[in-house]
């Protein structure tokens, strides 16, 4: 299908917190004469938006489209490249305009963190997909961006160094400064509350290998959900929250690429808190707490405490808060050969917000701007899949560290 369209890149969800974020990044990071559209709901706050982007953007189109109006999202499908997404919960937003993706032969970038929405994505439109060329790019924000690319960026490493496959492999959150999002936080309740009256979604949220699409995934892969103490490192490790999300979507990647991260590999993900009985003391308060805040938003009448105390949608820290915040995460990994690596990925500003909005502004411009460097393959993909080094360079050009060392 032709991929010869009116725009290179449109941002649907722009007058949103993270979109207007998006927003500006696009304004001050795309190439000269890359054609940009913003899209949302009501004209008026998109021209708002627009107003504020500065000169860069001044001719940048609106175009008005509504996830509850399909023929709306058909129509900025078939006039655009690439869309870029920041409405969510996916699960309750994100099916139309996918389902028009696909359709049009239109890529598309998200910030989704909810297997069941990405589950659901592969079973009803991962073929269809292929055969469209449309590349759906799930996952672009910090879901599950440094999980992904720091195992591309080890088994690339291994790979040239003729090291066999990877092994044992374990992400460990070194830094982590910054709020959590309130559309994290809604995709979250959403997710638990479809599940809590249906057995066969809370066995896929279960399920190591719920997003493989039926690929063998290696044995031993159980998630942490309590604390341990790690013979690696001498530290106590606490389950890490987003990892029952990121997990999944690097064993995905694995799939995609029929298994070349190796037969013995397996990676979960952790947060170090200290050694000794401070440590325990704390892994133990962060397993319990994370344990409490689930079964709390699963539960209708805590359900409602909670949420007073907890970000909505569209809520957001403040400039100087996005700004002081950041993140540095250490991936280890043992080769078939036996050979130790780490992969670093790390970068200053608030993860869930600033980092996360120049992570997806970065996905989309790759697919718009470097899209034959790309995979060449539609189809439900994930980042390393997708764009790999493509978009390693270009967070490194936005100054995000991503190093691969040899212990």
């Amino acid at each position: 299908m032709s991929r010869e369209r009116e725009l290179d890149l449109t941002l649907f969800g722009a007058t949103g917190f993270v979109g207007r974020l998006v927003a500006e990044h696009l304004a001050g990071a795309a190439p000269g004469g890359t054609r940009i559209a913003l899209a949302g709901r009501s004209r008026a706050r998109l021209a708002a938006v627009r107003d504020g982007l500065g000169p860069a953007a001044t001719d940048w189109p609106l175009l008005e489209a509504n996830s509850a109006d399909p023929e709306s999202l058909r129509e900025l499908a078939r006039r655009t490249r690439v869309v870029v997404s920041t409405v969510g919960p996916y699960q309750r937003h994100g099916l139309p305009l996918v389902e028009a993706c696909v359709a049009a032969g239109t890529d598309y970038a998200d910030l989704t963190g909810e297997v069941l929405f990405v589950r659901e994505l592969i079973e009803r439109w991962h073929e269809p997909a292929r055969a469209s060329g449309a590349r759906i790019v799930v996952s672009c924000g910090f879901d599950s961006v440094p999980s992904d690319l720091a195992v591309h960026l080890l088994h690339r490493r291994a790979t040239a160094d003729g090291a066999s496959g990877l092994t044992d492999t374990t992400l460990r959150v070194r830094r982590l400064s910054g709020g959590i999002s309130g559309g994290t936080i809604d995709s979250m309740r959403l997710q638990l509350a479809r599940a809590r009256d249906d057995a066969a979604l809370r066995r896929v949220l279960a399920d190591p290998a719920a997003l493989s699409a039926g690929a063998r995934v290696a044995s031993g892969q159980p998630d942490v959900h309590v604390p341990f103490l790690d013979a690696a490192t001498g530290e106590w490790d606490a389950p890490f929250v987003m990892a029952g999300y990121n997990t999944r979507l690097v064993r995905r990647s694995d799939a995609l690429l029929g298994g070349a991260y190796g037969e013995r590999f397996r990676y979960r993900e952790v947060l170090p808190t200290g050694r000794g009985l401070g440590g325990r003391a704390r892994a133990t308060a962060i397993a319990a707490g994370m344990g409490a805040l689930v079964v709390g938003m699963a539960t209708p009448g805590v359900r409602s405490l909670i949420d007073r105390a907890l970000p909505s949608p569209g809520d957001g820290p403040s400039e100087e808060r996005r700004r002081s915040g950041s993140f540095a995460i250490e991936t280890t990994t043992r080769t078939e050969g036996g050979r130790r690596l780490t992969a670093t990925v790390a970068a200053q500003g608030d993860p869930g917000y600033a980092a996360t909005s120049v992570m997806l502004g970065e996905a989309g411009l790759a697919l718009a701007v470097d899209g034959e460097r790309c995979s060449a393959e539609g189809g439900i993909l994930t980042p390393a899949v997708a764009m790999g080094d493509v978009l390693v360079e270009r967070l490194r050009a936005q100054g995000f560290t991503l190093e691969v060392r040899a212990a």
